[in-house]
């Protein structure tokens, strides 16, 4: 399988997870989301308020890594289950090669 520079991700808003979050997996990922947000409002504030350019960056930088942390929740949720489900279905090429391609897009 050849991974071009186009990746040509395309979203799908009617697939859903083979197996769907549990609510508790809901919950987690909805706090984090949550944090991040307030620590986006946060830096909004810092720029208003003229703060010192590197604590700025450390605060993105911090935001960045907890993006990822998400990302890595979800990608590893994602292969465990949808994944998994379609090699062991004996349909997991496609799966695999969106995979190959989420991963290539997630680690820019």
């Amino acid at each position: 399988m050849v991974l071009t520079d186009e990746l040509n991700i395309p979203l799908q808003p009617d697939k859903k997870p083979t197996e769907l979050r549990t609510d508790e997996e809901k919950q987690q990922l909805q706090n984090r989301l949550k944090r991040i947000e307030g620590q986006i409002r946060g830096i909004q504030k810092m720029v208003g308020d003229d703060r010192y350019c590197v604590d700025i960056l450390i605060q993105l930088s911090a935001i960045q890594a907890a993006l990822k942390k998400v990302g890595y929740t979800l990608l590893e949720r994602h292969t465990k289950t949808c994944v998994a489900n379609s090699v062991q279905a004996g349909n997991g090429d496609e799966q695999i090669e969106e995979l190959m391609k989420v991963i290539q897009q997630f680690s820019k």
